[in-house]
């Protein structure tokens, strides 16, 4: 480190801090507020610097790509991407890009989540899924009778519990005061994945 910059060598700290610490390392968000820095290609800059020093790896396409040279994952712990929102009431829109990636215990889940999803809504409540909770959701077209789901519909994800009754498609709610959601025949109707467990945040 004696040949960074006072700068890079604050990064460098911050990295190896923040991946020791928490299990994951910082987004480039993070570095830039950390680090005082004006915007994330700013932090980028430093970050590809510092890489091609060897004193860190990045891996692309990854929104937590970045941790210090030769540090592997922690064992036992799953890097799951978080990907927007999906309506635990009345369906959102079903545009979910990449928001960030969560470090977590593989034995919180059954089976490995794909991706993790925010609840948004208290259809689901009486299941335990409240509003604001990381869902994870194991991607698979097919799910059982009774089985808790995100579902498309018409372009729009819902969580749901599936039940399938005389060739009609219901997703019910878990809570009352909602109403359960009949699929019909020309609805656009794919069942995304099967959910497999979630994080809560205090």
């Amino acid at each position: 480190m004696a040949d960074l910059s006072p700068r890079r060598s604050a990064i460098l700290t911050f990295i190896r801090d923040q991946h020791a610490s928490h299990g994951h390392p910082p987004s480039l968000a993070e570095i830039a507020d950390a680090c005082g820095l004006a915007s994330r290609g700013a932090a980028r800059k430093h970050v590809l610097a510092l890489a091609e020093a060897g004193l860190i790896e990045v891996a692309s396409g990854q929104a937590r790509g970045i941790r210090p040279a030769g540090v592997q994952a922690r064992p036992g712990l799953l890097q799951v991407p978080i990907l927007g929102r999906v309506a635990a009431g009345t369906p959102i829109d079903a545009d979910a890009g990449l928001v960030d990636t969560l470090a977590m215990d593989a034995r919180l889940f059954s089976p490995r989540p794909d991706y993790l999803l925010r609840v948004q809504g208290d259809s689901m409540i009486n299941d335990g899924i409240l509003d604001g909770d990381l869902v994870g959701v194991h991607r698979t077209p097919e799910a059982w009778d009774g089985q808790t789901v995100v579902a498309r519909i018409d372009g729009e994800l819902t969580i749901k519990r599936l039940q399938r009754a005389r060739r009609q498609i219901v997703l019910l709610p878990r809570n009352p005061a909602h109403a359960p959601i009949l699929v019909g025949p020309g609805q656009d109707f794919a069942i995304e994945g099967v959910y497999c467990g979630l994080v809560r945040r205090g």
